[in-house]
């Protein structure tokens, strides 16, 4: 699969979807906090994909 996010952004995505999960109130809008947890575990961002965007070096120049 394709990787288009670089390390800090992945990191970025993870703590803020966790920060997300623990200090949201379990409400249908905590569920959110998955969205950049998984994102940031997998590496991949789809939206990221849709625009031709990419946070990894090694992939950046392959999109374009």
């Amino acid at each position: 699969m394709l990787i288009n996010e670089g390390r800090g952004d992945r990191i970025v995505r993870v703590v803020a979807g966790v920060a997300i999960l623990m200090f949201v109130p379990r409400t249908a809008w905590a569920w959110l906090g998955l969205v950049p947890l998984v994102t940031g575990v997998v590496g991949y961002c789809a939206l990221y994909h849709l625009l031709g965007w990419s946070t990894n070096r090694a992939t950046r120049n392959r999109l374009a």
